[in-house]
């Protein structure tokens, strides 16, 4: 009984610290069905990240380390559908999924890049998420288990998903597939590695030419913090605006402390100013997603210390939105996801715009009731399975199936 009640003592302390270390306020319109199990799902979240910081605080371990072992879970069991394998391409570690079912011909390939903010995530996490895609459109899967930051600091993680890819293109015969029928994809961070790739591999003529894009809820720049989505999507689970940011800045390895002059546009000189706002302007949002609100952000002063303190956030592999026109104008076709609930909504919605506008075809999936990460944990458990989910999941399978 002592024993007992000093445990309860401890799961409470604990969970009081993370809560103190982690506890945003949520904001969820009252139209939104499924508000209860997304309030659940942001308070599981802030516990999570919460104890992490508590645990790094008392010197039990890293954050990173915690959150990762959070995001890892617990592994699926066998699947009797699907040879599973893990390899390594060059220096950088894959696990592939074949389908075991026969087929008279050549399958089509995905390297899929995971999410996580290029910090977080693995193979491991997304399991489910590579199993399904293989499963349901019938192709083999690669999944990319790029180096993560810091231990590996930024722009390792994109080097690595440029590697995998141009060796998948290279040997993709040796696995049933099809080199002009390999589609990259990737969620959130994934999805701005995919786009970056995409782009690096535009101008190479000694390797198969990618067959398509897909995009789900990425993040594609780093120059505009005050966007439709930032304003109204601020403080709706998972990301929140502040902690995009935070994200943003960790991934760099810069001090947080510049965040509140970053979320200002302090950090932009004038002339990339005028240059990048014939790309990234809430001009370009149509009207019908500014309804919830928006106000335009007032100007704020250059600082040019901060600008040299950040200046990754304008490569265009920090920031594919970014790429010239040259780029643009010469790649693959995209299906694009966006979320209404995610601040990266607007990401997503101007990429379109930029593709569209040099003639690329693009398949825009948008979900009404969508918020970032809706897709990787809707494969955790079935209590956290959201309906537009599964329209998300569809409407990808059927692109693949295109292709």
């Amino acid at each position: 009984m002592e024993l007992l009640a000093i445990f309860i003592v401890a799961l409470t302390v604990l969970v009081a610290m993370a809560f103190y270390y982690e506890h945003p306020k949520a904001e969820i319109p009252p139209e939104i069905s499924q508000r209860q199990k997304l309030y659940i799902l942001h308070h599981m979240l802030n516990f999570g990240f919460g104890m992490a910081k508590f645990l790094e605080k008392v010197g039990v371990t890293s954050e990173v380390s915690v959150v990762r072992t959070i995001m890892d879970g617990i592994p699926p069991l066998k699947d009797k559908h699907l040879f599973i394998k893990d390899l390594m391409f060059e220096t950088v570690k894959v696990r592939i999924y074949q389908p075991k079912i026969s087929t008279t011909g050549q399958r089509r390939g995905i390297i899929y890049l995971h999410g996580g903010a290029g910090r977080f995530g693995s193979i491991r996490a997304y399991e489910r998420v590579c199993r399904y895609f293989a499963r349901e459109s019938n192709s083999v899967v690669v999944s990319v288990g790029y180096r993560l930051a810091p231990e590996h600091p930024y722009p390792i993680q994109f080097e690595d998903c440029l590697t995998a890819t141009i060796h998948f293109l290279r040997t993709a015969q040796n696995y049933g597939v099809d080199p002009s029928r390999i589609i990259i994809c990737g969620d959130s961070s994934g999805g701005t590695q995919a786009a970056g790739v995409a782009q690096a591999l535009v101008n190479r003529r000694d390797l198969p030419r990618l067959r398509a894009q897909i995009l789900i809820y990425p993040f594609l720049q780093g120059v505009d913090f005050n966007l439709p989505s930032y304003q109204q999507n601020e403080r709706i689970p998972v990301l929140l605006k502040e902690r995009t940011l935070a994200f943003c800045l960790q991934y760099l390895n810069k001090d947080l402390s510049v965040m509140e002059a970053v979320l200002k546009g302090c950090h932009i000189p004038e002339d990339l100013k005028l240059k990048y706002q014939k790309w990234v302007s809430p001009d370009y949002i149509p009207q019908e997603f500014k309804i919830r609100g928006y106000k335009p952000s007032t100007p704020q002063p250059f600082s040019k210390e901060l600008y040299s303190l950040i200046k990754p956030v304008f490569d265009t592999v920090f920031s594919p939105l970014l790429a010239e026109d040259c780029v643009i104008a010469h790649l693959p076709e995209a299906l694009i996801l966006t979320s209404e609930l995610d601040v990266l909504r607007d990401d997503g919605l101007l990429y379109k715009k930029r593709l569209e506008d040099h003639g690329i075809k693009v398949t825009w999936c948008h979900l009404q009731e969508g918020f970032h990460g809706s897709l990787f944990f809707s494969f955790l458990d079935k209590v956290l399975t959201f309906k537009s989910t599964h329209e998300g999941l569809e409407k990808i399978t059927d692109f693949l199936r295109l292709m």
